[in-house]
Order: structure tokens, then C-alpha cells, then sequence
């Protein structure tokens, strides 16, 4: 069953040029990103999560707000241990499944099948528990014979048709997004949007960051606003349509 549990989690980036130039274009990013600040060194670094303390317990829906530049992402990729925080505590439990990039693990020498192996045993399965899912991946592409051949000879949306059909067929306990998935043309975007309706409805805990109110309202239960790396607001989600003030 997932759970998280964050207390007092930073990320810093540490800067490693002196040169006063970089130093003002880094500061000019920091007024839409983090902070500059001091790391236990006390060397110049950025803080992209500055003292995050938050819980989340399976039946939850989250969903990330804020500027470009908040946090959002940054947090995402620290749940799934992209980053490890700096300072604080961090635990997360559970098998987490991150959507933030399908096609990690795809070799576009490889064949179709070959990449739904790699990209299976880069989610966390084994060999055997990929092979068991092959089928139901290849149905799902109707890729047919091209799977047969390397993906460098597949069009963009043929790629990410495979893609998204082995990043969808993993059981998550903790099933992390940037924005809502849409790939594909319009029918086969709905076929996309029916399987991952259906990961949705199986996952415990979903963390999406996203910029669309209409999302929030019918997909989240929560809303954690975050602003420069801090959370600003954190609130639950009551009335279908409307972002909580």
C-alpha cells in the first residue's frame, strides 16, 4: 500500500561557477525558480525544495500547482529518487511508477519487442514479469510486424504508442505524472485515456503536476500549491470545477 511521508525535505543545486555573469543569470532564474542559499558547506547553491513537510496516505490524488519554475517537477523527480534530498527526511513506500518520461530505457536499435523488455525491467520488473505482460503491450500498440523491426524506423507517434503502453501496464502503488498523458491520434488517444483511467482507478496514490484546473477538479482530492520551492497552500479539493482559494 503506498504512502508518503516528507519532513522538512530540501534539494539544492550547487553552483560551481564564480563568474559574475553566471552568478546574475542565476539569480534572474531564481526570481520564477529557487533560492540561492547556502549548503552545509556553505557553498552558493540553488534551493529548488526548501523545507517541504507533507503526507500522503493511499486514496489520496494530489495534485502539484504553481509557476513554472515552483518546484513541481523537481518534487516529482525527488519522489521517484531522480534526486535525493539534501536535508530532511524523505520516505516514500510501495512500488513507485513514474510517468515523467516513457521513453527512458528505449533503444531505438532495438526492436519493438526488445524495448518492451528494457523499458519493463527499467520500471522495476523482472524479465518474467514483462514476458507475462508482452501480449497484452502488443495488442494494445496495434503495431502488428513493426514490432518486429528497431524503433528508429517507427514515426514519432509509433514510438510513443510502445512507450505508453508498457509505462501503463505496471501496477503502481504510487503513480507519479507531469501533466495528463495524450499520445497518438484522436482514436487512439481515447483508447490511451480509457487504459490509463483504468491504471488510475488501481493506483493507491497519484501525484500529478499540472496547470489545469479542470484536471484538479476531477482527477485530485488535494491541491498542494507550491511557490519558489515552498508549499504556499494546501488544501482539499470540495467543489467539482473549482481550485480551492
Amino acid at each position: 500500500m503506498g504512502h508518503i511521508l516528507a519532513r522538512d525535505i530540501c534539494v539544492d543545486f550547487p553552483i560551481f561557477t564564480n563568474s559574475s555573469r553566471s552568478m546574475k543569470n542565476i539569480v534572474l532564474r531564481a526570481t520564477t525558480g529557487g533560492r540561492i542559499a547556502r549548503n552545509a558547506a556553505n557553498a552558493s547553491c540553488v534551493r529548488s525544495l526548501d523545507h517541504l513537510s507533507f503526507e500522503v496516505r493511499a486514496g489520496e490524488r494530489i495534485g502539484l500547482t504553481g509557476h513554472n519554475g515552483s518546484g513541481k517537477t523537481t518534487l516529482l523527480r525527488t519522489l521517484c529518487g531522480v534526486y535525493a534530498p539534501t536535508a530532511g527526511r524523505l520516505l516514500v513506500t510501495g512500488r513507485v511508477v513514474s510517468l515523467l518520461d516513457i521513453n527512458l530505457g528505449m533503444d531505438p536499435d532495438g526492436t519493438g519487442y526488445e524495448n518492451i523488455m528494457m523499458r519493463g525491467i527499467v520500471m522495476g520488473l523482472t524479465p518474467r514479469q514483462v514476458a507475462a505482460r508482452v501480449d497484452d503491450i502488443a495488442g494494445f500498440t496495434d503495431l502488428g510486424e513493426y514490432l518486429s523491426m528497431p524503433i528508429r524506423t517507427y514515426s514519432s507517434g509509433m514510438q510513443m504508442r510502445l512507450a505508453f503502453a508498457v509505462s501503463t501496464s505496471v501496477d503502481a502503488d504510487v503513480l507519479l505524472m507531469d501533466e495528463w498523458l495524450s499520445v497518438g491520434d484522436a482514436e487512439f488517444q481515447e483508447k490511451a485515456a480509457q487504459r490509463l483511467s483504468a491504471m488510475l482507478d488501481r493506483t493507491p496514490i497519484l501525484v500529478i503536476a499540472t496547470h489545469s484546473t479542470e484536471l484538479v477538479s476531477k482527477t485530485c482530492t488535494r491541491v498542494i500549491q507550491l511557490e519558489h520551492g515552498r508549499i504556499l497552500s494546501d488544501t482539499t479539493v470540495d467543489k467539482p470545477g473549482v481550485l480551492p482559494q
